[in-house]
């Protein structure tokens, strides 16, 4: 069974996912945005989300708790993969130049300690 097979009980929950993670991404800082732009565009497998997915749908349905979950744990990882390519010193990743390789290390490791922090994933909207 390959990964296509896998998703696909969750197909449509995860083009929905991609659309609230961007959503979830957003700031009023203009380079965090840009930073986050950035990120996007080095799109991984999104393995997590889909076991989030996978697994609220194996015990009831998805609903918006499922989403929250999902991006809590899609952002952890992106934070962990920023801070790790600071501390291995790494310039690149995932094929692109890693984000300590542009805007340095400071800039670098206040991003991933920004989308480590779970008040994102529970912002309400008025």
């Amino acid at each position: 069974m390959n990964l296509t097979e896998i998703i696909q009980p969750i197909k449509t929950e995860l083009l929905e996912f991609e659309r609230f993670f961007k959503k979830m991404m957003f700031s009023k800082v203009k380079l965090l945005n840009i930073i986050s732009h950035y990120i996007l565009r080095q799109k991984g497998k999104r393995i997590r989300p889909t076991l989030v997915f996978l697994s609220a749908k194996l015990v009831g349905d998805i609903n918006e708790s499922t989403f929250h979950a999902a991006t809590l744990v899609e952002l952890l990882h992106t934070a962990t993969l920023i801070h790790d390519d600071v501390v291995d010193e790494s310039d690149m990743r995932r094929g692109f130049p890693s984000l300590n390789s542009i805007w340095g290390n400071k800039v670098a490791v206040l991003v991933g300690d920004f989308f480590s922090c779970p008040r994102l994933a529970f912002v309400v909207e008025a």
